[in-house]
């Protein structure tokens, strides 16, 4: 019989928990607020287009390149901020962002559509990249991995809400004023979030690791095939997401319930924060790679039920289930892209990720576009996406894994945790 008294159970992880640590509740409400314009400015974009005389087709068009724009500078800013700091970037960033998107009723009006493109776009590609900054600064914020596995799961599921709070705000303040007053309603949240953020004692001391010798060099290269196959497969996420999107306006214009344009996305978006709840509460056994599959797995089973062309409350309770796998995909992602990024590149690998699903969200938004007339075939396309993301991780299983070629020496970093079940 053992003397030894078995080892007490960890303690149970509550939200409370995590927001009560240090800068957590102000660098999480800082960051959603500052991110409230990436679902707010191609909104009020379009509808300030429209109010002044322009087409929906230019309006349209105008906000899809504030989206790209900001898209695509994603990982130059990430890579700023790995050389030269986060307030560095982040602060004239904000201020230039808002800057253009105050000054586009002023004078984009004046200056015909090439002026407001040219705004547009410098708005879109002077976007803060503060989800990229928060995921790194998680690390040195909350030393403890359950404290940081909860926190990343929390920060990913209340993702969805900037994107059902956004746009009713934006239809809320140009309904009572004008869409004027929405884009400076926009720039302001954008600012005062960014600064909440940049200016607090983590931001301000953050450094990425830097490496000792130059025999490392070599390490730095971020297009390791390993990464270069997760952000691939990641390109399907964000085609399901943007197929579902142009599905539930299908599904609208079908059953003739304008409300099912937004009630469905609106319910993928709950599912997603439900899913980032439950995940978060508990220290999950196994690689951060397998959980990556299984999660891919059971994203793609959510989708299969839109191919019975379900009735639309069955459509919106359906789409939950996706929802909720999307949340706990996109946690491995990060931590499968922790581990991967080289020293000093971490921020800038961030970036890359959010570009990768961001890049997949537009094409399926055009395939599913051109796809419309077809129900099945624009049912189907959010599970071909999960299919293609599901397929490719799969083909990259051992590269991905602690024991694959492309991850040997990167468990370095003790003092920040670098735990593969976190």
């Amino acid at each position: 019989m053992s003397l030894t008294a078995p080892p007490a159970p960890a303690p149970r992880i509550t939200y409370g928990a995590v927001l009560g640590s240090p800068y957590v509740a102000r660098l999480l409400g800082g960051t959603l607020t500052g991110r409230l314009p990436n679902g707010m400015a191609p909104v009020a974009i379009l509808l300030w287009a429209t109010a002044s005389g322009s087409s929906i087709a230019v309006g349209g068009l105008l906000s899809a390149l504030y989206g790209l724009a900001s898209a695509l500078a994603q990982p130059v800013k990430g890579r700023l901020m790995d050389r030269h700091g986060q307030s560095a970037v982040h602060l004239p960033a904000a201020l230039l962002n808002s800057t253009l998107l105050v000054a586009l009723p002023l004078v984009g009006a004046y200056g015909g559509s090439g002026l407001a493109a040219a705004l547009v776009i410098g708005g879109g590609l002077a976007a803060p990249p503060l989800e990229a900054g928060l995921r790194a600064l998680w690390p040195s914020v909350l030393p403890d991995p359950r404290l940081r596995h909860a926190a990343l799961s929390l920060d990913t599921g209340t993702q969805g809400l900037l994107y059902i709070v956004g746009p009713l705000l934006v239809a809320a303040l140009a309904s009572a004023h004008n869409p004027a007053v929405a884009l400076a309603v926009t720039a302001a949240l954008g600012l005062v979030g960014t600064a909440t953020v940049a200016l607090s004692p983590p931001s301000r001391r953050w450094r990425p690791d830097r490496f000792e010798d130059q025999d490392a060099a070599p390490v730095r290269r971020l297009a390791i095939p390993a990464m270069t196959l997760l952000l691939v497969s990641l390109t399907g996420i964000g085609v399901a997401i943007g197929a579902m999107n142009v599905w539930s306006v299908s599904m609208a214009e079908h059953y003739e319930q304008d409300m099912l344009a937004g009630i469905i996305p609106a319910a993928f978006s709950a599912g997603s924060l439900a899913g980032g709840l439950i995940y978060g509460r508990r220290t999950w056994s196994g690689t951060a790679t397998r959980r990556l599959i299984v999660s891919t797995a059971a994203f793609l089973g959510g989708w299969l039920p839109l191919l019975a062309l379900p009735a639309p409350y069955a459509a919106t309770a359906a789409v939950a289930v996706p929802g909720a796998c999307l949340t706990i995909v996109v946690a491995c992602a990060y931590v499968t892209t922790d581990a991967l990024a080289p020293k000093g590149r971490t921020t800038e690998a961030y970036a890359w990720l959010i570009l990768s699903i961001g890049a997949g969200q537009a094409a399926g938004t055009a395939l599913a576009g051109h796809l419309a007339e077809q129900p099945l075939a624009s049912a189907a396309l959010p599970a071909a996406g999960a299919a293609f993301a599901l397929a490719v991780l799969l083909a990259a299983r051992q590269r991905l894994s602690p024991t694959g070629h492309p991850q040997r020496g990167r468990h370095r970093r003790p003092l920040r945790g670098r735990h593969e079940t976190h």
